[in-house]
């Protein structure tokens, strides 16, 4: 770092430091008048900024509609149907004019003016609200009205301070070059900026539309275990603690799958959760350590009946959240509307890396023509292993409309039955959507046999220093050996969902308190 940067940021804590001083001795004059804004515990809303001006709105066009072209009559109309509303929320900034003010009160559902009179207010608030600072949380009542310049505004009866800000707001925040900043001080980054804020309302729009339409498909909503014995369900490495109580070493849940499986053996049938999992890996554009996942099973279906309810719900997402089944992302537009493209991964191979894996009889055929690549493999990869290496580096990046990459090898998939006709393969797919892995589904292995055959090989590759390979689950395989019905089951990835439908470029834009190294 610059030493003339060092001394710019070391001058610019000092005025902060300077300015939070100022308001503290602000706070001890109250406190000392009587006037603590700490003590005030409530304040009675009774609408917010959006609200109030959308009711005005209404009322307004009814009153000009009766005045027919009056202006008299429409401001006495006007006059007569005023309506009083209490709100609350941050003071953005301020105009100061004498014995009259006007300033910008931000809450929940946007901004809205203010304008203040020391003659209707009184002098001790209006002297009290002159003395104050950007950043004050204020409670208002008032009438809404337009302004001659024809902004809808309240005009405050009264004012109270209802807490003190002691530090100021950055004045020019979209200017910041430290990007991590916003992440770190996220409770003043969605005070500034109105985009993350609309951001994390359409996440919360998507959440619930998620859960909406899968409660009126028969989906059960349950919680499974976050402390795990044996974290299996994902090829991951997990994150590993200590229960004092217990004297037991544990992990975070990488996944939520196989207990949402043991709920299908005991006849739920139709279980989904939304929930965060914990991976112990690398962060990027589009990876977080902790990450919302959700996942659904249902019995009596297959892979096939995941991607028709796939394909039905994203259309719903879109035409919910965004408006229409066409959104945009960056400069790509993305439709939901058509039919999903889908392509068995050898075909995919195929086309965009011209390699037909229908050839390679061996696994030496296989890290042979990886060598004649220059795709790098580990000695312990087989055939299928390398035929996904072959799709990540030559298929991913072709894939931005939403396509269905099905059939993938067995040796990648411990969890997925296998295809009847072609055993080296399983009922498996990927949905990819501007390059994204979006979802990842299985018509569910339910043969107990085949599953603890599966996890001895999982073991052998933990064996050969595979650290994501699962451990054999004998509570899962005693499930298994109840009954499991054919079951269809899908995970997605609910933040890269997020970012695709608010067209956000990183995985951080979307998590409200991404994961950040400390500053200690």
């Amino acid at each position: 770092m610059s030493e003339e940067l060092i001394s710019e940021q070391e001058n610019e804590q000092q005025d902060i430091n300077e300015l939070r001083q100022v308001r503290l001795d602000k706070l001890e004059e109250m406190k000392r008048s009587g006037s603590d804004p700490f003590l005030i515990t409530s304040f009675d809303v009774t609408a917010h900024a959006l609200d109030a001006m959308e009711r005005f709105e209404a009322l307004e066009a009814e009153c000009i509609a009766q005045a027919d072209e009056d202006e008299e009559k429409l401001k006495e109309l006007l006059e007569q149907n005023r309506f009083e509303v209490s709100i609350a929320g941050r003071v953005m900034s301020r105009r100061l004019m004498g014995k009259a003010s006007f300033f910008d009160l931000h809450d929940r559902s946007g901004k809205i003016q203010v304008y203040l009179r020391m003659n209707e207010v009184g002098k001790e608030a209006y002297d009290s609200y002159k003395k104050g600072d950007i950043g004050d949380i204020v409670g208002i009542t008032g009438f809404v009205f337009r302004t001659r310049m024809g902004e809808i505004s309240i005009h405050a009866k009264s004012i109270t301070l209802l807490s003190k800000s002691l530090l100021p707001l950055p004045e020019k925040w979209h200017g910041l070059k430290d990007q991590d900043v916003r992440y770190r001080q996220r409770y003043v980054d969605l005070i500034c900026n109105s985009e993350v804020k609309d951001t994390f309302v359409k996440r919360s729009k998507i959440i619930s539309s998620i859960r909406k339409y899968l409660d009126s498909q028969g989906f059960m909503e349950v919680e499974t275990p976050m402390l795990v014995s044996n974290a299996g369900g994902a090829n991951a490495r997990p994150f590993e603690t200590h229960y004092n109580a217990l004297d037991e070493d544990v992990k975070l849940r990488i996944s939520l799958e196989l207990y949402l499986k043991r709920l299908i053996v005991g006849g739920l049938e139709r279980v989904y959760e939304i929930g965060r999992v914990f991976r112990n890996e690398g962060v990027d554009a589009r990876h977080n350590p902790e990450f919302t996942l959700m996942e659904l099973y249902q019995a009596y279906t297959d892979y096939h009946g995941m991607m028709e309810l796939t394909e039905n719900m994203l259309r719903y997402l879109a035409h919910e959240v965004c408006g229409s089944t066409v959104i945009t992302y960056g400069d790509i537009e993305i439709d939901f509307g058509k039919p999903f493209e889908r392509m068995t991964m050898v075909d995919a191979v195929k086309k965009y890396g011209g390699v037909d894996f229908e050839a390679v009889e061996s696994d030496e055929q296989a890290k042979q023509l990886a060598r004649e690549h220059n795709i790098e493999y580990e000695e312990r990869h087989k055939r299928g292993d390398i035929l996904n290496l072959f799709f990540e580096e030559y298929v991913e990046k072709h894939l931005i409309q939403p396509t269905f990459i099905m059939d993938h090898p067995v040796e990648i998939s411990p969890l997925t039955k296998k295809k009847p006709d072609n055993p080296d393969y399983v009922e498996r797919f990927e949905l990819f959507i501007n390059t994204w892995e979006i979802c990842n589904a299985y018509s569910e292995l339910n043969d107990p046999v085949d599953q603890r055959e599966r996890f001895a090989q999982q073991e052998e590759a933990l064996k050969q220093g595979d650290e994501e390979a699962n451990h054999t689950d004998e509570d899962f395989l005693r499930a298994l050996e109840i009954g499991m019905p054919p079951t269809g089951g899908i995970g997605y990835g609910i933040d890269r969902l997020v970012m695709l439908l608010t067209n956000s470029p990183a995985i951080r834009d979307v998590l409200l308190f991404p994961t950040m190294k400390s500053l200690n």
